[in-house]
């Protein structure tokens, strides 16, 4: 038996011919045979109905055409990845020893100190915070996330700061916002645990790139972490060799490791200290674990990063975006455009899909909704996660291809061409206003588990209404419509690593207003808001 499962996995993985033979004798012939006469069988775990496992249980498959996001799926994992995993899971082993096997052939790959497995690089973020922290000693480690009378600060460019900055904040510290070499200066204290660096631009080049960070924290021993998430895994590595002494990568992006894996490189003391903050091992970071399984999985992805054709790669990619633009470019009104990558992170050609609107009455956020409703779901631009918020309005939209499958691409020019030739009509004007809801209103949100208490204050101009949202967070700024007695009303806060978009809908009766409110991606809710009522001063 043991056997035969060595010959459906090969298959199951796309072994080629020549390996199928290796195996041995005349079942090399179960190359010739479809993949799906294997489907049906008991130890290879394959539904045996015609839905696929995500159909049974009600929720739709999509073509991911918008990159390697983690909302809709991130990147394919490499057969011989998922082969590593599968091999693993055969077999048990102690994880600390594991870590340490791993770490010494990162080493030797990425031309690093050391390096570990995380569990993504949100967790590689964590655990380097709190390695950086504790340094390994275990009095610490039990401590977080109370830091008292240990170091609480990290240091972070202005552009560094993201939604990713809980990952850091995770471990109790403060964030310390800079926006130039003087303010990075003043800020550098006692109470300093590390830098936080976003990888881009401007990590590269400007007063407070990586070099310049490190000219100043280096000298005092202070560590500087690099959120290199989406970028490729250079070698010899670019921050290591700019004065940084840690990156955090995640797996399932260009890497096409386990989704649910990252790599934390750098210096051998500091990974060490990260790890000891990891599970298997009891403290804060305990629940960010990493199995066997996702371990070798990204240990063979980083050691098939050495071997890939990348040119090839990106010559098959550019080929797929070619045969969808030149689909689309007959359409009148419609330009295609082929855009090729710069700089490391996110490296991939994407194609630039634009329209007149005179022609084609649909923006980009319509077009991106049709795309995503229709049958095959395909992701484009933004779909899927809320973003960007507010909604593309300009006629445009972007394919991005590194994801895809051999095919998918056709599917994507065939769906793209019906809508974008066979546009739905126009949607009508506004209606005037019915009321004036102008003024102060108390607003009651019911979440899934929980209520608050916000309030809007809104002016008017006609159908379109303006004004502040005050959250128990944040105050941010409003806008909106006011059509007939249908309300729409959006407000977003992004300062300070935050990311808070709302969009309210519903319909006005006199001094009420109630409806649904879409949180983006923290779900929905319901939303009920009052006028505030004021009493007319008295006169004499």
């Amino acid at each position: 038996m043991k056997y035969f499962s060595r010959i459906a996995d090969s298959v199951r993985y796309g072994a080629t011919r020549r390996q199928l033979f290796q195996l041995g004798g005349l079942l090399a012939g179960a190359w010739a045979l479809p993949r799906d006469v294997f489907a049906g069988s008991a130890f290879l775990g394959q539904p045996t109905s015609r839905k696929g496992r995500y159909e049974s249980i009600g929720v739709r498959p999509l073509i991911n055409a918008r990159g390697t996001v983690t909302i809709v799926g991130a990147s394919r994992t490499l057969p011989e990845v998922k082969h590593a995993m599968e091999e693993a899971a055969r077999h048990y082993v102690q994880i600390d020893e594991l870590m340490d096997g791993v770490g010494r052939r990162l080493a030797e790959l990425t031309g690093a100190e050391w390096g570990i497995v995380t569990s993504g690089a949100s967790a590689a973020l964590t655990v380097a915070t709190a390695g950086c922290i504790t340094g390994g000693d275990p009095d610490r480690l039990a401590q977080l996330p109370d830091l008292r009378g240990l170091k609480d600060e990290v240091i972070a460019p202005r552009y560094s700061r993201t939604a990713y900055d809980h990952a850091v904040k995770g471990v109790g510290v403060k964030i310390v916002e800079v926006a130039d070499r003087a303010q990075f200066e003043a800020a550098i204290g006692p109470r300093t645990a590390m830098v936080m660096v976003l990888a881009g631009r401007a990590s590269d080049v400007g007063p407070l790139s990586v070099r310049e960070i490190a000219s100043l924290a280096g000298p005092l021993d202070i560590p500087i972490l690099v959120d290199a998430a989406a970028d490729e895994l250079v070698v010899p590595n670019p921050y290591l060799a700019q004065g940084a002494h840690l990156v955090a990568y995640s797996g399932g992006k260009c890497l096409r490791g386990p989704q649910c894996a990252g790599l934390l490189i750098g210096r051998k003391s500091l990974v060490q200290a990260a790890w000891m903050n990891s599970a298997p091992h009891h403290g804060l970071g305990r629940g960010l674990k990493v199995g066997r399984e996702e371990i070798m999985g990204m240990l063979a992805a980083v050691e098939m990063w050495k071997t890939r054709d990348h040119a090839a790669e990106a010559r098959t990619w550019t080929s797929w975006l070619d045969h969808i633009a030149r689909r689309l470019r007959p359409i009148p009104g419609v330009m295609a455009e082929i855009r090729q990558p710069e700089g490391r992170s996110n490296r991939t050609p994407s194609l630039r899909v634009e329209w007149d609107m005179m022609q084609i009455p649909l923006a980009g956020d319509a077009v991106e909704k049709l795309l995503w409703d229709g049958e095959p779901r395909i992701a484009v631009s933004g779909a899927g996660s809320f973003l960007p918020f507010p909604p593309n309005m300009e006629p445009n939209i972007s394919i991005v291809p590194y994801q895809l499958e051999a095919g998918e691409e056709r599917v994507i020019a065939e769906r793209v061409y019906a809508v974008l030739s066979n546009p739905p009509p126009k949607p009508r004007p506004l209606d005037a206003a019915a009321l004036d809801v102008a003024g102060q209103w108390d607003v009651h949100l019911t979440f899934v588990h929980g209520a608050a208490v916000h309030s809007f204050g809104l002016e008017q101009t006609g159908s379109t209404l303006s004004g502040a949202h005050y959250g128990s967070f944040a105050t941010r700024d409003l806008n909106g419509t006011l059509s007939g007695k249908d309300i729409l009303l959006r407000t977003s806060y992004t300062e300070q690593g935050v990311r808070l978009n709302f969009t309210f809908t519903g319909t006005v009766t006199g001094d009420v207003m109630e409806g649904k409110v879409s949180l983006g991606e923290y779900g929905s809710a319901d939303w009920k808001a009052t006028r505030r009522a004021y009493r007319r001063p008295v006169r004499d």
